[in-house]
C-alpha cells in the first residue's frame, strides 16, 4: 500500500460493490463510493502519482475498473459510465475474492492479458493458470501496482541507474572535460543564446577560482559564473563556497553556479541564502538529473508512447 491506500487489485470488490445496485453510474459516482467506503483522509484522496497526473485513489479505482471491464464483470455503455453485468452480480453473491486470479478465469481478460510482452514489467505469471498457453499476465501480489504506475516506478530506476553512470562516466574523464561539460549543461539549459554564442561564452582561467562565463541572456547583459569541482567523495564545505564568492567579487560579478560531482555540506548551503550575490548550488545527483533531463551526454534509447482516448475526436457535433 502506498500512505494505506489499496491496491488496485484490493480495489476491486470495492469498484464492483459500488456498481451492485444495478445502476449506471459514472466514473466520478465510483470514486466517491471508493472513497466513502475506505474512508479515505483528504490526505489520501489528494496524493498524486509521480507524474502528478492523477492521484492514486483515481489510478487505482481506474485500474480496477478496466480490468472487470475486460474481464466482462463491468460494461461501459459509453465512455465514463459504468453498469455491473450479470457476471459481476455473479461474482458478488459467489463471496470470492475478487482479484486477477478471479478474473483470469473469463477468456476474454486472458485474452486482453496476452497481448502484453511476457518480456514487460507486467510479466508475472498468476499461480492459478502458470502451464496455459496464454497465462494471465498480472503484477506480483505483494506490489500490485497499476501499469502506469509501474511504468513511472521503472522509469524512475532507469533514470536513477543512469544518474549514477553519468556521475562515475565523468570521474574517467580529464578535469577540463568536466569543465566543459558544466558549460555545456548551463547553455542547454537556455542560457548563453545562440550556439554561436556559445563559444564566445566560454572561457578558463587559473586566477579566482572560475572555470567558465556564460551569457546569462543573448544581449549579454549580466554574466553567470562557474565553479566546477569533480569530486568523487569530498563533501564541499563553507570554505569552498566563500572562496568562489570572493572569485566574483574580483570579477565585480553578482550570480555564480558552483557545480560539483559529490554533495555539499549544510554549512555551504546556508551559506548561500545569507550572502547578496546569487550562487546556485546543484550537487551530483541534480547535476545527473539535469544531464537527463536537457540531453547532455545521454541519448535516447527507446521511446514508449503511452496513448489515451481523444475525447475531442469522439464528441458528438
Amino acid at each position: 500500500m502506498v500512505n494505506g491506500i489499496p491496491s488496485y487489485e484490493e480495489m476491486m470488490p470495492a469498484v464492483l460493490k459500488a456498481l451492485a445496485d444495478g445502476q449506471q453510474k459514472t466514473l466520478k459516482q465510483i470514486y466517491d463510493d471508493i472513497a466513502q467506503h475506505y474512508g479515505f483522509t483528504d490526505e489520501q484522496l489528494a496524493l498524486t502519482i509521480p507524474s502528478g497526473k492523477t492521484t492514486y485513489v483515481r489510478s487505482r479505482a481506474g485500474w480496477a475498473k478496466t480490468y472487470m471491464v475486460k474481464a466482462g464483470l463491468i460494461y461501459q455503455p459509453k465512455r465514463g459510465i459504468c453498469e455491473i453485468t450479470a457476471q459481476g452480480l455473479e461474482a458478488l453473491s459467489s463471496e470470492q475474492l475478487i482479484n486477477n486470479d478471479y478474473l483470469s478465469r473469463f477468456e476474454a481478460f486472458n485474452r486482453f492479458l496476452s497481448t502484453s510482452n511476457t518480456d514487460s514489467c507486467l510479466t508475472n505469471v498468476s499461480a492459478r493458470d502458470s502451464t496455459a498457453q496464454s497465462p494471465a499476465i498480472v503484477p506480483h501480489k505483494d506490489d500490485a501496482q497499476t501499469p502506469t504506475e509501474m511504468i513511472e516506478k521503472a522509469f524512475t530506476a532507469l533514470n536513477s541507474a543512469l544518474a549514477d553512470e553519468l556521475i562515475e562516466q565523468i570521474h574517467t574523464l580529464p578535469p577540463k572535460f568536466f569543465e566543459q561539460l558544466v558549460v555545456d549543461l548551463i547553455l542547454a539549459m537556455g542560457y548563453g543564446g545562440s550556439q554561436k554564442d556559445a563559444g564566445q561564452a566560454t572561457q578558463y582561467s587559473s586566477d579566482g577560482g572560475v572555470d567558465g562565463i556564460i551569457k546569462e541572456d543573448k544581449l549579454g547583459l549580466d554574466s553567470i559564473y562557474l565553479q566546477a569541482k569533480r569530486y568523487r567523495d569530498n563533501t564541499v564545505g563553507r570554505p569552498d563556497i566563500q572562496a568562489f564568492a570572493g572569485a566574483l567579487d574580483m570579477h565585480r560579478a553578482r550570480k555564480g553556479v558552483f557545480i560539483t560531482t559529490s554533495s555539499f555540506s549544510k554549512d555551504a548551503r546556508d551559506f548561500v541564502t545569507r550572502i547578496e550575490k546569487r550562487i546556485v548550488l546543484i550537487d551530483g545527483r541534480e547535476l545527473a538529473a539535469l544531464m537527463i533531463e536537457h540531453n547532455v551526454g545521454v541519448s535516447t534509447r527507446e521511446l514508449y508512447a503511452v496513448k489515451a482516448i481523444d475525447s475531442d475526436y469522439f464528441a458528438e457535433e
